[in-house]
């Protein structure tokens, strides 16, 4: 074979490789849509859930501006850990 048709060749093969890989990730994209319009259909529905903590013998839920101040001193030391290790 001749440079020329090496070439020829590669692209060929370059096309049909990124067609094949364009056209599964336009399929995925289709896919996930009809997901997300399918979950959209049924707001009533809620994620229950899972896990050994799940029986109601897990913390009780705070309120209003309790919740985001725990949930600010969690973060905080979250971070202070972080850094404290890295």
């Amino acid at each position: 074979m001749s440079e020329t048709d090496l070439l020829l060749e590669s692209l060929r093969l370059l096309v049909v490789g990124m067609g094949i890989v364009f056209g599964f990730l336009l399929m995925l994209v289709g896919i996930l849509r009809g997901m997300s319009a399918i979950v959209l259909k049924f707001p009533h529905l809620e994620a229950q859930p899972t896990g050994a903590g799940s029986a109601g013998t897990g913390p009780a839920q705070a309120t209003g501006s309790e919740s985001s101040e725990e949930l600010l001193a969690v973060i905080t030391a979250a971070v202070a850990r972080y850094r404290g290790h890295h």
